[in-house]
């Protein structure tokens, strides 16, 4: 191709151009860096977002080929999206908490409801990133089931979105409480879990325990838990927010914390800022990327260690899976 224009979800994030999904010790995959497309591929790139709302919306990134260097840096010192998204706070009473609350309670739902369920009425990009964070829901379900059956385990699922973990967890006789910052959110997964739960409970060997759902911020979490997972939430966090966010989700946990994060290195961050240039039509809520050492510096500090690791990638999604421990 003369010119190639790529879209990659910010949420979770993705970077990658194999289809790979991996839950070892050592990742290899991380010091390989995935090919820019070719030069000249600005042009294109623009009228692309132009026409398709779709593939430039808030939650999109777009790769410029490697090429336009000197272009990106021209383009990239005229862009001010820390200003956009501040007058976007501005217009709601708000920071990002607030930013997300409404996005995820108004085109987000809307969004995110297609992307995490089984409509055909999805895009290319949508349909592959619901195959990654099915992935990793899948890898998480896995981390879960390594120390044995999941009957009478209670789980918090911290950021449950639509219900994707917190459904399995219940058929698997997991005592589960769900939560989510988006009461829209929250609503389609009890519906979703009463669906699949009561009406299909003639197909389980016992009959589960309906989750319970709540409306809550993660920092809003109380209680304990053997095992605490969120999954594709800390990208709402900057570094400084995920280190006592991390630290606030292991003083629930009293055996497991399991989490998903967009990895960063100095490729994906150019690359997101990129992305930042093409903010769509529909209003843009921040993401942010973790390097899996700050990740993992959090988590000792209040005293846990990371036991598993796991890499998920697709076409259009990359995300980090950690399973940590108390040390």
């Amino acid at each position: 191709m003369a010119a190639t224009t790529t879209s990659f979800s910010l949420s979770p994030l993705t970077l990658r151009r194999s289809s790979t999904t991996t839950t070892t010790s050592t990742l290899s995959l991380l010091n390989s860096k995935p090919r820019l497309p070719p030069p000249s591929a600005l042009p294109p790139l623009i009228s692309a977002a132009a026409a398709d709302p779709s593939i430039a919306d808030s939650t999109t990134m777009a790769v410029i080929g490697g090429g336009s260097v000197a272009a990106l840096a021209a383009i990239l010192s005229l862009a001010d999206p820390e200003k956009r998204r501040q007058q976007q706070a501005e217009e709601i009473g708000g920071g990002d908490k607030e930013v997300v609350r409404e996005y995820f309670n108004g085109t987000g739902f809307q969004r995110w409801k297609k992307i995490y369920g089984e409509t055909d009425d999805v895009n290319k990009v949508q349909l592959d990133i619901r195959l990654g964070h099915s992935k990793t829901v899948e890898n998480a379900l896995k981390m879960l089931n390594d120390e044995g059956p999941l009957n009478g385990v209670t789980v918090c699922d911290a950021g449950c979105g639509t219900g994707s973990l917190s459904i399995p967890l219940a058929k698997e006789g997991a005592v589960v409480y769900a939560s989510d910052i988006s009461a829209a959110m929250v609503a389609e997964a009890e519906t979703k879990a009463r669906e699949e739960l009561r009406n299909g409970s003639a197909e389980l060997s016992s009959q589960p325990v309906m989750p319970k759902f709540e409306v809550k911020d993660l920092e809003s979490l109380d209680g304990k838990y053997d095992t605490v997972v969120c999954l594709d939430v800390l990208i709402h966090y900057p570094q400084n927010k995920a280190d006592a966010m991390i630290a606030h989700l292991a003083s629930l946990a009293e055996n497991r914390l399991i989490l998903s994060f967009a990895p960063k290195t100095f490729y994906y961050d150019l690359l997101k800022r990129i992305g930042e240039l093409f903010p769509g039509p529909s209003k843009a809520t921040r993401a942010y990327l973790h390097a899996e050492a700050d990740v993992e510096r959090a988590l000792q500090k209040v005293g846990w260690k990371i036991r598993k690791r796991g890499l998920i990638t697709t076409q259009f999604y990359f995300a980090k899976l950690v399973e940590a421990v108390p040390a």
